[in-house]
């Protein structure tokens, strides 16, 4: 039995002060030497009771961690994808998320526009993701159930409260329901990989209407053009409390090394997360401008930014490598910038897409070139913001197939949703 110095005899006068009280009472009495008690201890205590169980302190047993899987193609990964996993990491202490293999998703859903390594990049890089497991099933069959449970010691298999339903009908969950194993969270609202693909696609059919007025395309119907922007407008609605959820809430250390390094982060993709990830190795604090639409739009084009201010900055705030988002970061890096956020270091990807039409336009980067703290960082990755939509414009009939069959089941799930509670 083991005792923390004289620790047993206070917790026994918080536990039990009536019976120690009398003890105490009993040995002064019989003349018991109490040096215990700053000069009045009972030395011989410990060795009576010691078998009584009354003090006896039970060391302290190894609580057993809680491990979630949580699974999903995340194919065109945001924020949506990001607010799933974070509640899911929050019923348990590990979250193992399973990524659905190119095979599965063409066979239930359609050709995934981001392939299996960029998907595993997007996942691996969120904060709240402890392990990743490849090419999972689409559906929790009872093969691979009994394997999460055995071999990844699964304690609960986490979806949303969005059905998932297999092309015969059935629940894709059902088995993990039947076991007592499941347990659900609040979708995310106003984002899906299918708005997202029809956002693409209707900014495509915008530039083809702008293109037919210049005279420099073959004709398409504004008015449906118009329809089909106005119809894929975000429908997000950003509140405080989900930045809050997103963020780290802690700023640098007082000598910490900042690194600063800025774009538009549209269609948040792997390049991204790989660029990030370099940059944080640079320092200890990495600091991250997101750039407003109406610079985005100007530098890109007016069919850019595809998502809009705030669903960016959740997306770069959900990176494991980032610490602090300036959300409507200016454009050029100032002096001011510099010296508010005592940025030690400015750094940019070798790939950025900018508008090259753009003339006598001034170098962002003059400012922390002249101070010699600037640093252009080769991108690990050739993937842009472009062409991730180029593959979806490259396959136009296949995605707006997919799309119009996603559709309605969108359209049902917000007709019979019910109000669920998210943490």
């Amino acid at each position: 039995m083991e005792y923390d110095s004289n620790s047993w005899i206070w917790d026994g006068v918080y536990y039990y002060p009536h019976f120690v009280g009398g003890l105490m009472l009993t040995a002064a009495l019989l003349g018991v030497s109490t040096s215990y008690f700053g000069g009045i201890g009972v030395f011989s205590l410990p060795h009576l009771w010691s078998d009584s169980g009354i003090f006896h302190k039970k060391k302290s047993e190894k609580k057993k961690r809680v491990r979630v899987y949580m699974d999903g193609c995340f194919d065109l990964m945001h924020f949506g994808h990001a607010n799933a996993l974070r509640q899911a990491k929050a019923l348990g202490d590990e979250l193992v998320v399973g990524v659905v293999s190119d095979e599965e998703i063409v066979a239930n859903k359609g050709p995934p526009v981001l392939s299996m390594e960029e998907r595993l990049a997007l996942v691996s890089g969120l904060k709240w993701v402890d392990e990743v497991i490849a090419n999972a099933p689409y559906a929790i069959t009872e093969q691979f159930m009994n394997r999460l449970f055995t071999e990844h010691k699964i304690d609960y298999i986490i979806h949303g409260d969005d059905p998932c339903l297999l092309p015969d009908g059935t629940d894709a969950y059902a088995l993990a329901k039947k076991v007592g194993r499941y347990k659900q969270i609040k979708r995310t609202e106003g984002v899906s990989s299918t708005d997202i693909v029809g956002r693409i696609l209707s900014s495509m059919d915008d530039i083809k209407a702008h293109e037919y007025c210049n005279g420099t395309s073959l004709p398409v119907n504004p008015q449906k053009a118009i329809q089909s922007k106005s119809a894929n407008i975000s429908q997000f609605l950003p509140t405080s409390r989900r930045i809050v959820q997103f963020s780290n809430c802690k700023g640098p250390g007082p000598n910490a090394r900042v690194v600063y390094i800025d774009g538009a982060f549209d269609l948040f993709h792997a390049g991204h997360v790989e660029i990030l990830k370099k940059g944080k190795q640079l320092g200890d604090f990495l600091l991250v401008g997101v750039h407003t639409d109406q610079i985005v739009s100007e530098h890109r084009g007016n069919h850019h930014p595809i998502m809009n201010l705030h669903e960016r900055c959740l997306s770069v705030l959900a990176c494991r490598y980032v610490d602090e988002v300036i959300i409507g970061a200016p454009w050029e890096v100032t002096k001011d910038v510099i010296t508010t956020f005592n940025i030690s270091l400015v750094v940019r990807g070798t790939i950025a897409e900018t508008n090259s039409s753009l003339i006598d336009e001034t170098d962002p980067y003059a400012v922390p070139k002249s101070m010699g703290i600037f640093q252009l960082l080769e991108s690990p990755k050739s993937i842009t913001t472009t062409s991730v939509a180029q593959r979806i414009v490259a396959n136009h009939d296949a995605y707006t197939k997919r799309n119009a069959k996603k559709a309605v089941s969108e359209q049902k799930y917000y007709k019979e949703k019910k109000f669920v509670s998210e943490d």
